[in-house]
Parts: structure tokens; sequence; C-alpha cells
């Protein structure tokens, strides 16, 4: 073996420790407050229904949802309002279908995602021609860690939030919990002012690399060769990629939409339109997130080297043949020279012997 396959060997080895931890870390942290929730959803709806059915005093609080006039003294829209009945509503939505189903979605993919891994094994770099393509400028990794990490700290207070009733009041106790959420809900609302500017300058940076092409069909229909071993066409974003970032969009308008309108209730919105965003809300950041345990896994362990051109910027030229052939094309038609500003490929070609 020669000096340069050994160092070349040391650097795989590393990179797979490295990637291997931020695995661990992130689905660890993402299912931190998802562990036991099914479970203890179930046990509470059945005490809830136990009480409802022992209170003597139901048929009246009955009436007072239905519309009983009374006295308030709050001024302005829910003046005389004893109880918006509409909160009830909002209320078993949020912890009944969107935390439950949300939980179903969330642990799938994560059970999927380990399954398809230790069948398949993910995929594997064929061939390393020792010749790095600058893939990925310094701009755009700051970009990408920058929201990822904003991302993972959303996701986790985020999560912890809606299921903390059911998984972790058992475990930290009342006053834990209390304090637990004194700390991550102001975290959860001052961050998402920055997510919600870093996701936009993504948005408009990334927008053309991710426009549907007709070769896109054939990487779907061959699910990118996942199951058969095929290498089917793709530019600089496969067709999966190109999924995942308009799920980004069209749940980043949903979440950063509903967010701030619970963010500002001060600018006159009503208590209905924030439950109303508040469930807008949780669904959109519950089929993200679930999206985004498929792209960790993928950007990671399930495909090789694809996390050193998202850390270093390069990438070797025969992981850019395997997984984005049409990119490599476009980018041996440039040259050396890199690439304007503004490009679709936004990419540039370095060689080295």
């Amino acid at each position: 073996m020669s000096d340069a396959q050994a160092t070349e060997g040391k650097r795989a080895r590393r990179f797979k420790a490295m990637l291997w931890s931020i695995v661990v870390i992130a689905v660890g942290s993402m299912t931190l407050p998802l562990a036991g929730y099914l479970y203890t959803a179930a046990v509470q709806a059945q005490e809830q229904a136990a009480g409802d059915a022992a209170n003597p005093r139901s048929e009246y609080w009955r009436e007072v949802r239905g519309g009983m006039a009374g006295y308030t003294a709050v001024v302005g829209q829910e003046t005389d309002v004893l109880i918006q009945s509409r909160g009830q509503v909002w209320r078993e939505i949020r912890g009944g279908p969107v935390a439950t189903l949300g939980a179903i979605l969330v642990l799938g993919v994560i059970l999927a995602v380990l399954t398809f891994h230790f069948t398949k094994g993910g995929a594997k770099l064929e061939h390393r021609t020792g010749k790095k393509v600058l893939r990925w400028s310094a701009l755009d990794r700051v970009l990408h860690w920058y929201n990822a990490t904003l991302f993972i700290i959303l996701a986790i207070t985020g999560m912890s939030m809606l299921w903390g009733r059911a998984v972790l009041i058992p475990v930290l106790g009342k006053e834990g919990f209390a304090a637990y959420a004194a700390f991550a809900k102001p975290v959860h609302d001052y961050l998402a002012l920055f997510f919600a500017v870093g996701l936009i300058v993504i948005v408009l940076k990334w927008f053309k690399r991710n426009i549907w092409a007709s070769y896109d069909k054939e990487w779907l229909k061959n699910l990118g060769g996942s199951f058969n071993g095929t290498h089917p066409p793709a530019g600089f974003a496969n067709a999966g990629e190109k999924l995942y970032f308009w799920a980004l969009v069209i749940t980043g308008t949903g979440i950063v939409v509903s967010g701030f309108y619970m963010l500002f209730p001060n600018l006159g919105f009503t208590r209905e339109a924030m439950q109303n965003a508040n469930v807008i809300h949780g669904i959109s950041s519950l089929v993200i997130i679930a999206f985004a345990c498929g792209h960790i896994y993928l950007g990671t362990a399930g495909t090789e080297g694809a996390l050193e051109g998202m850390w270093t910027g390069e990438v070797d030229e025969g992981w850019a043949k395997q997984h984005h052939g049409l990119w490599l094309e476009e980018v041996k038609k440039q040259g050396a020279a890199p690439a304007r500003e503004g490009d679709a490929s936004g990419t540039s070609a370095t060689a080295s012997a």
C-alpha cells in the first residue's frame, strides 16, 4: 500500500467516525422527546374520559362553552367571553392528531432509515480518483451549517414542548419541566427569527439549482439507484435533493408565517387565528423534521463521500461521476476557471495529481 493510499485510508476512517458521531447526536436528540409518547398519550386519553364522566359540573361547563352569556373585565375582541370553546378544539387537535400522527411520522422515517441502512448499507463510493471538484463555496457551507444548527435546536425545543406533557414531565417532574420550558420556549422563539432569515437566503440562493428537469423523472423512477445499484442522471442537485428543497420551501413558508402570528399577538390577531397558526406550525414542522431525518442520513452515513463535500467544499471526481454525472460534465466543460456567481451549477473544477 502506498503512502497516498494509507493517508487516504486514515482520512476516510476519520470521516466515518465523525459522521457516525453526527448521526448519533442528531437522531438521539430528535428522538428523545418522542420516547414513550404513544403509550402515555393513550393513557392520558383514558384518564381524561374517566374524569369527564365523573365530574358533576360537566353539563354547566358545556353550556358555558356553548355561548352562555357572562361578564369579563377583558376589553377588546374577547369581551364577555367566559370560555373560548375553539380553544378546546385546538387543544384536542394539537394533543391528538398532530401529536400522535406526528410521532408516528417521525419515528416511522427513522425506523425506515435504520432498516435501509442495516439491510442495504448505504451508497458506497465505488472509486476514488484522487482528483477534487469544488462543489460548495465557503458561503454555501456557512449558510448550510448555520441553518442546520438552528434547525436542530428548534426541532429539539419544539418537539419537547409538543410532547413534553407526555414524555418529559414523567421524567423531570412538573417543576423540572417548568424550569426547562421556561428556558426552551424563549430560546425557540428568538432563534426562530434568525432561522427565518437564513431560510430565506438559502431559498433565494439555491433556487436555480433545484429547478426540475426532464431527467429527474428517471432518478425518481429508480429511487436514485438505492435498490438496483444504477446511477440515474443528476445535475448539481438530484431529484431527491430537489424534493427536500421544495418541501423546505413549502413547510418553511408555513412555519415562518404561522410563527409570525404566534410571536406577535399584540398586532391584533384573534385567539382563533393564533390557534390555527399553531396547528399549521406543528404540522409543517413535523413534516420537514421527517424529511430532515432522511436528509441527515443521506448526507452522512447513507452516502459515502457526501459529508466531506459540505465539510471541505470539495468532492472526489469519482463521487461526482457516480452521483451527479451531468453536473460533472458541465464542470469539465467550464474548465478550471471559477464559475460565475449566479451560474446554475455555482461551481468550479480543481484537479490534483
